[in-house]
């Protein structure tokens, strides 16, 4: 009997189910995109249930549950933080630990709970530490036989920062950086302070960045007044954070506000205000210290391990403006990450360790990577979506050739239209990778401001990514190596650009967002760079014939991709969350497996109710 391991992640945010079967994964979905729940915690029920039914697999048939940390040890960091800061702290301590005592110090049985809703089965569950989790989900699966490991994010029990080494089925974890000294714990801070949800607005704060104006003496100033009062950081990369500045190891703030004013001279920015010009420098200097702090950690983990090959996971390894810097530097010959490098990738992480940990199974590296293009979560075939059309009373046009479907989109997107695109398996991780996505034309000067404001209904000045042809990766970016995940910001070819007007620095913040700085504007920020998604015809050959009909027939061969959702909502898993998203909107069309919906053919939407209270704004 083939080895099957379910892997978790719950209780904490962005909970996911994966399912490894044989030490490969067969299919993995974070629990959000079911609940329609952001960042869901939750036991991820739905998740599970639909990873076991995909792999044709019930609880009584798995080796192992693996869950992605040690509920206890992270208890025992909880209890020696409150100690150590007494008596500051009561308030959260009061309001956190009788959770603790009552569910999950008990997790062994609240999850065996949950899995009694799964079905019958008493599976074996293994605890691999948080970090551990990180780790395995980017060296498993990672196309190296050796390689350094890299996982930072906020925190996990006690770790923070880790740097260890993979080679063959083993990893040793050389060395960790503990709680509450955090890099990602600092970046969610001034997250925070700039007015963005801790826990989703960073990837907001590195956006925001590049509208600092770099040439600012304010921009030294304030790096080395994070340097010298904030945080001590050592030459080996690790850091010692001043705990006067924050709140988050004992309070229920992130940061002591009136400190970081003081420090500053601003106040912190309130959620939903204009963005001044003062936040857009303070993001920048606080990217540019996470980028100087990340390369060094990168150095150390060169040292320490003599390995030509990086792969890296945790939170902070979604900040692909540095991971695009890391690469160009040459620390590493090459850097892999994995696409699901949040928490939700710590699932995977803990099936991939329970295989070749646990059960010490060997490992097969396969060329590219093994996850198959993150494309593992569910798909649904046409008669799902002649259910959806009857239930809307939907007109639709069939394509019965996949070659005539590319073309007519290829002509819509050149007109200025939105087109969503619902294809095959869902994405695992945070980004749309062209099976759940949103697409426009690259080279409309307006498609950025359309797609912002009347699609996605989210601030304007937040850019988007290219979709680009493998094969026509060098024309247009800066950058000698596939990135297929969207974890690389690179930049725009030189051959691409155009010339910025006098005084473009100093423009306000959506006049230089406007100024077309290249012949493809829709993806290129303000600082001639763009978040890459390359396509491969071998990984995902519907979604590159698109492209590549586009490329034949109007010259360009990449295209604009943004995840299909509105701000606050998950990215859509069914075609009916596909349809209501598209009809809530102003998009063009609709796209879902062979089926085209034009916008000016449906009926009159209707439901009850505000549907935007339904979600969160993030």
């Amino acid at each position: 009997m083939s080895e099957a391991i379910l892997g978790i992640s719950a209780f904490y945010h962005d909970s996911a189910a994966v399912l490894l079967v044989d030490g490969r994964p067969v299919a993995a979905a974070q629990e959000e995109r079911f609940t329609r729940k952001k960042h869901d915690a939750g036991f991820p029920h739905h998740a599970a249930k639909y990873v076991l039914g995909e792999g044709g697999l019930t609880l009584a048939d798995l080796t192992a549950v693996a869950f992605y940390d040690k509920p206890y040890l992270k208890f025992e960091r909880l209890l020696e933080t409150y100690n150590g800061f007494a008596p500051r702290g009561l308030t959260s301590f009061l309001s956190s630990i009788p959770v603790w005592i009552k569910e999950k110090l008990f997790m062994r049985r609240m999850l065996n709970d949950e899995f009694a809703r799964l079905g019958e089965g008493k599976p074996k569950v293994l605890f691999p530490e948080h970090h551990l989790s990180h780790a395995a989900s980017a060296f498993y699966p990672s196309p190296f036989e050796e390689a350094a490991i890299l996982t930072v994010d906020g925190v996990g029990e006690w770790a923070t920062t880790t740097i260890g080494k993979g080679s063959g089925k083993d990893i040793s974890i050389l060395r960790e950086l503990h709680f509450p000294h955090s890099l990602g714990l600092l970046y969610s801070a001034f997250t925070a302070f700039c007015g963005f949800r801790v826990n989703s607005g960073e990837y907001k704060l590195m956006g925001l960045a590049p509208y600092g104006n770099a040439s600012a003496p304010r921009i030294e100033a304030w790096k080395r007044a994070i340097l010298d009062e904030m945080a001590d950081v050592r030459e080996d990369g690790s850091m010692l954070l001043n705990m006067e500045y924050f709140n988050y190891a004992t309070g229920l703030t992130m940061c002591n506000f009136p400190k970081w004013e003081k420090l500053f001279s601003i106040p912190a920015r309130q959620p939903e205000t204009a963005i001044t010009q003062e936040y857009m420098d303070l993001a920048l200097a606080i990217q540019q210290v996470t980028e100087e702090i990340v390369f060094t950690l990168a150095e150390t983990a060169r040292d320490l391990t003599g390995c030509a090959n990086l792969v890296m996971a945790g939170g902070v390894a979604l900040n692909c403006v540095a991971n695009g810097k890391l690469l160009r530097r040459g620390t590493f010959d090459d850097i892999w990450i994995q696409p699901a490098a949040g928490d939700a990738g710590g699932a995977l992480g803990a099936a991939l360790a329970g295989h070749h940990i646990w059960q010490g199974q060997p490992r097969t590296v396969e060329p590219a990577d093994s996850m198959q293009g993150a494309y593992l979560g569910p798909e649904f075939d046409r008669s799902r979506t002649l259910r959806t059309a009857r239930r809307h009373k939907a007109p639709y046009t069939e394509f019965a050739d996949f070659g005539d479907l590319a073309s007519a989109v290829a002509d819509l997107l050149a007109d200025g239209n939105a087109v969503g695109w619902f294809q095959g398996r869902m994405e695992y991780g945070p980004r749309a990778l062209g099976n759940r996505s949103i697409l426009g034309d690259p080279r409309h000067p307006e498609m950025q401001k359309k797609l912002n404001l009347k699609i996605k209904y989210r601030e304007g000045f937040r850019p988007f990514a290219p979709s680009v042809m493998e094969e026509a990766l060098p024309e247009y970016f800066d950058i000698d190596r596939p990135s297929p995940y969207m974890l690389m910001v690179a930049p725009v070819d030189e051959s691409q650009r155009r010339e910025l007007p006098d005084g473009y620095d100093s423009m306000p913040m959506y006049d230089r967002l406007y100024v077309q700085r290249s012949t493809i504007p829709a993806i290129t920020h303000v600082d001639f760079s763009a978040r890459i998604q390359s396509v491969s015809n071998r990984t995902n050959p519907r979604y590159w014939g698109l492209i590549d009909a586009f490329r034949k027939r109007h010259g360009c061969g990449l295209v604009v991709n943004t995840s299909f959702n509105v701000r606050g909502e998950p990215i859509v898993c069914t075609p009916d969350d596909a349809y209501a998203c598209f009809m809530r909107t102003e998009m063009d069309y609709l796209v879902v497996g062979d089926f085209l919906f034009a916008k000016k053919d449906q009926p009159e939407w209707r439901e009850q109710g505000d549907w935007r209270e339904q979600f969160d704004l993030d």
